[in-house]
Order: structure tokens, then sequence, then C-alpha cells
């Protein structure tokens, strides 16, 4: 937590726990003019995150690893300045923006490497407030890849008020970025067991939270009901919101939610997934340890099904209407 936010009274959030999450910057959307990009741009003390192939690239040649490059280092670097976007601004006014660089990561220079986000995050390689610029950066460069063309006339489309929007260049339609809605859920008993399951694609004795997209016309308590029985075959009842994460991939909200089932028997869909059973909370305990006697381990702090699982670990399931106390800080 913040010393702004100490400050100000507020309550740690479990949020703010994991990762992509610590992301302070001053986004002005609402204020955006034609000139934005360029004013941030001309600024003297503007930085620019770097992506190439899909990776970020890091300075490795200093005593701490950054991803912050100044306007003519990423000149240097090739990076498409015209399509850069702003972030926002920092606690000094410094405007922070992304841009892509047609860099192969086979051909840096001595002092760079290219990283994958996730790796960034599991890791905890950067600072967590970089580490959010980033997946902020990469949710709006994937959504400006995506959105190329007008879905109304089919004309190419610009980008906008400094990459927060783009315009069609026939019709002057407007799109703005999306998010997708996930709910992610620790379906409980209310009393000592919760489920988990595991996806064909997890590593091997990797088990997680069910998971899945928030469908149309849906509020979030009824897709968490959803999703739950058609992946576990499981009811749910009572449904309590718990924490939310940034997910850059692609374009995610993560809603965790914690979930009391009102059935039993597991009956799990196998086309999503390989396994799928209750686990006891001591059970749980030793995956979050990593001393169960069969090796099994479920997601690191990064991933806040990792707070989820750790939520119900140390604190058993919410009485109705009350939510957990505030878990450690990740960092």
């Amino acid at each position: 937590m913040s010393e702004t936010e100490r400050q100000a009274g507020l309550r740690p959030e479990i949020s703010r726990n994991t990762g992509f999450s610590r992301n302070d910057l001053r986004r002005d959307g609402e204020l955006r003019t034609a000139e934005s990009l360029s004013a941030a741009l001309g600024h003297p003390g503007a930085s620019l995150h770097l992506t190439a192939g899909e990776k970020w690239l890091v300075k490795t040649d200093g005593p701490a690893l950054s991803a912050a490059f100044s306007i003519p280092e990423a000149r240097a670097l090739g990076a498409d300045l015209d399509q850069a976007i702003l972030l926002g601004f920092d606690a000094t006014d410094r405007p922070v923006l992304a841009a892509i660089a047609p860099l192969e990561e086979d051909a840096l220079d001595p002092g760079l490497a290219a990283m994958n986000l996730r790796a960034i995050a599991m890791e905890a390689r950067l600072d967590p407030e970089i580490e959010g610029r980033l997946g902020q950066a990469a949710h709006l460069i994937q959504w400006h890849g995506k959105n190329r063309f007008c879905g109304t006339c089919g004309q190419p489309m610009r980008s906008a008020a400094a990459g927060y929007r783009r315009e069609c260049t026939a019709c002057d339609a407007v799109v703005f970025p999306r998010t997708d809605p996930v709910t992610i859920m620790l379906v409980h008993d209310g009393r000592d067991r919760c489920i988990l399951g595991r996806q064909p694609r997890f590593p091997e004795n990797f088990w997680s939270c069910l998971a899945g997209f928030v469908e149309p016309g849906e509020t979030l308590e009824d897709a968490v009901r959803r999703e739950t029985m058609e992946e576990a075959g499981i009811t749910v009842g009572e449904v309590a919101f718990h924490a939310s994460q940034p997910w850059p991939f692609p374009c995610n909200l993560m809603i965790g939610c914690l979930a009391l089932a009102t059935s039993e028997t597991i009956h799990f869909d196998v086309d999503e997934l390989e396994a799928c059973r209750w686990f006891s909370r001591d059970e749980v305990r030793a995956m979050l340890e990593e001393r169960h006697p069969d090796g099994l381990l479920v997601p690191k702090p990064f991933a806040i099904a990792h707070h989820l699982i750790k939520a119900f670990a140390e604190d058993g399931p919410p009485a109705a209407g009350c939510r957990l106390k505030p878990l450690d800080a990740r960092r």
C-alpha cells in the first residue's frame, strides 16, 4: 500500500497484491486531444516501453533491470513513434508511452534482452509499478492490432487520442479499448473443502481455480454459477466478490470470487479439464507451502488464483456478506 493511500485512509486491497495491478499513472483519457501524442513525445522527460516480437525490451547492463527508454533511445531502436500510445503521466507529470520496435530477439545489442511478460510477472523481475504499466501497454497494443479495420464500413482505422481510441478513416466511426471480463472462482463447501481443477495445458501437478468468460446479458454471480456447472457439474448458491486482476493475455480482467457449492458430486467437462476434485483445507495449505506429499502445486502470488486459494486456506469461507481480511502484500 502506498503512502498516499495510507494518508487517505484507504484499506489495503487484495487486488493490489496481484500481478499487473500496481499502475498509478494518471491516464487523463477524457482530456486527450489530437495534439496529446506529439506533446508527450516532445516532453524532455518522456519515457517509453518497447515491445518487440511480443516480448518487452529490457536493459540489462545497469545495476538493476530497466524497461524504460528515452525518446532518442527508442528512435535509435527503430520504434514507430507515430503509432506510440500514451499510457499516462507519472507522479512528476512525465509522460509514459509504449511503442513497437521492429527488432528480432537474436539481433539485440549487448545490454538488451527481450523478456516474456508472463515470466516478468511470475519471477517479479521488475518493479511492480513498471510491471503494471507493461500490462496496460500490452493490452492496448494488442487491441490496436486487432482493430485495424472498421467494423461498420471495412475501411482502415487510425489511432486517435494518443492511442486511447481508434477512428475510421472513411465513416468516422469510433471504437474504444475493450476489456473482456473473466470470472475465476474458488468453490467451497462452506466447511473444510474446496474444488480445484487441471487443464491439459497446465504444468505437471499444477492445480488452480475454475474460470470462464462472462457472457452477454449475464451478471457476475450468474457467470460464476454457470461456469461452475459447465466445468464441474456443481451447483452454486452464494457468490462473494474477493479481488480482481488485470490480465493482458490478451485483454482480460479477472474477477475473483468465492462461491458456495450447493451440491457435492463432481461431473467435470473432459473437453475443458483433465481432472477436477475436492481438496481439504489441510491439503490446500500443503500445496501453498510446496510440501504436498504428491508434489501438487497451485499458482504463485502473481496470479489472483493464488489469493483466492490462500484466502480459503488461511481464513476459511466468508460469512454471508463479509469480506475476508486483506492478505499480506506480494512484495
